[in-house]
């Protein structure tokens, strides 16, 4: 590979990326998802090999954007599942939100896996 596209590619592997993980939240971000009320949704899609996924808001909008470290509870989601979380605001302008504190409250009829079962 040509040096110049090895530069390239590094540099992109370095870039900070905008999502806030459950581990890398700072205590002021925690606060700034406690002042939004608790909302509910339906999973869209969520990829535990990718790690994230998509929440479809009850009261319609945007689909929001969940991380696997901000799911609660035993089991992975599926699509169809209902669910209450509580959306964090995304830097650097904090003009997005993501899905935090996401609790599945129903579960579809398809059978879940749990968070230790190993991947395929």
């Amino acid at each position: 590979m040509p040096l110049g596209l090895q530069e390239r590619d590094r540099s992109k592997l370095q870039l900070p990326s905008p999502i806030i993980t459950k581990r890398t939240r700072t205590a002021s971000t925690s606060e700034r998802a406690f002042e939004h009320p608790e909302t509910s949704g339906t999973i869209r899609l969520f990829c535990r090999e990718k790690g994230h996924g998509f929440i479809t808001p009850a009261e319609g909008g945007e689909d929001t954007f969940v991380h696997i470290s901000d799911i609660e509870g035993e089991y992975i989601p599926l699509p169809g599942d209902k669910v209450k979380y509580r959306l964090c605001p995304i830097p650097p302008k904090f003009e997005k939100y993501q899905a935090v504190h996401v609790h599945i409250v129903n579960l579809t009829p398809e059978v879940h896996q749990k968070w230790d079962t190993p991947l395929h």
